[in-house]
């Protein structure tokens, strides 16, 4: 073999390992080219999930403005109400009285015309029976009848006592004031004159024995 067939031999390894290279550095291009594009698919990515958390969060914010404001409102509209039932509550009462006036105003006119005083006494017992009525019916506020009840320091109050040999417990003998009660408790006790049972003298068992 010549050497210049040596050398030109001794040429090709080398063109080969230029090509291998070659292949290689575009290997190593190409792989950094796709590791960036995946590096930016996921950073798009997590851009559009927070993107959509901060859409979500101001959403839910939202969401809780409006409650607050909806209980806000709630509340102030309780509050109303009940200022509104303290404020008009007795309404319905004081209807019940204007009734009760109109007819007191109607009996005092009637007076005026007329000198029959026998006439304008039976139309204020007849008014003042209607008064009673309306409030045990309309508001459950029963007028007590204490004459010939045993005295009940819960339902009466003693103004006055007196011993008497007609009862044999302490019972209510006159009413200088009427009491009442509201459904099923006492408004106002009673004032009362109570009758003693009158208490014998040791001799005077003695003689009721025999």
């Amino acid at each position: 073999m010549s050497k210049k067939q040596k050398e030109e031999k001794e040429e090709i390894p080398q063109e080969d390992m230029v090509g291998k290279d070659s292949v290689e550095e575009l290997t190593i291009a190409e792989d950094n080219i796709s590791e960036e594009e995946v590096k930016k698919t996921e950073e798009e990515k997590n851009k559009d999930i927070i993107t959509s958390l901060e859409n979500e969060n101001s959403s839910l914010k939202d969401q809780i403005l409006r409650k607050q404001a909806e209980s806000d409102n709630y509340r102030k509209r309780i509050l109303r109400e009940k200022e509104d039932s303290i404020k008009y509550g007795n309404s319905n009462l004081l209807l019940d009285l204007i009734t009760i006036i109109d007819d007191f105003e109607r009996a005092i006119k009637s007076s005026q015309d007329s000198t029959d005083a026998e006439s304008f006494h039976s139309g204020i017992e007849l008014i003042e029976k209607q008064f009673v009525s309306m409030l045990d019916r309309n508001w459950s506020l029963k007028r007590m009848v204490a004459v010939g009840e045993e005295f009940d320091p819960q339902k009466h109050e003693a103004l006055g006592m007196e011993e008497s040999s007609e009862y044999d417990m302490q019972t209510v003998i006159e009413d200088y004031q009427s009491g009442y009660i509201l459904h099923d408790r006492v408004l106002r006790p009673a004032k009362v004159k109570v009758a003693m049972p009158k208490v014998l003298s040791p001799e005077a068992e003695t003689v009721n024995d025999k």
